[in-house]
């Protein structure tokens, strides 16, 4: 019984987890001069706010529109949305046309919060 308690808590806990590395890694690459922020979202969630720097393309543009942004495949190139779900869409996208260097964020309010932290 131990046993099954403890695998059900780390299943609860592994998307978590897994959030907490992708917002660390967004930070991360961010730092990063070079790096490219985008917003996944539509041009009306884009107008309710957006993070500082962000360019936006909408999700199903983004493979005719990136290399305006980011000619250079080894960009880092972070990737957000509403939840993770178009920036995940987003992010395959661009690896199919060779971009290497992809971070999805995530949620925008997620990452707007870590991102604070940080200041």
């Amino acid at each position: 019984m131990r046993t099954l308690l403890a695998s059900l808590g780390l299943l609860v806990c592994l998307p978590v987890m897994a959030n907490d590395a992708h917002l660390h890694a967004a930070i991360s690459a961010l730092q990063n001069p070079n790096s490219v922020l985008i917003d996944v979202r539509t041009a009306a969630e884009f107008a309710d706010g957006a993070l500082p720097g962000a360019e936006q393309i909408d999700h199903e543009q983004i493979a005719n529109r990136i290399s305006a942004l980011a000619p250079d495949k080894d960009t880092p190139i972070v990737l957000y949305c509403r939840s993770g779900r178009r920036s995940g869409i987003a992010e395959d996208s661009l690896r199919a046309l060779g971009y290497s260097n992809l971070i999805n964020g995530g949620g925008y309010e997620e990452l707007k919060v870590a991102l604070e932290s940080q200041d």
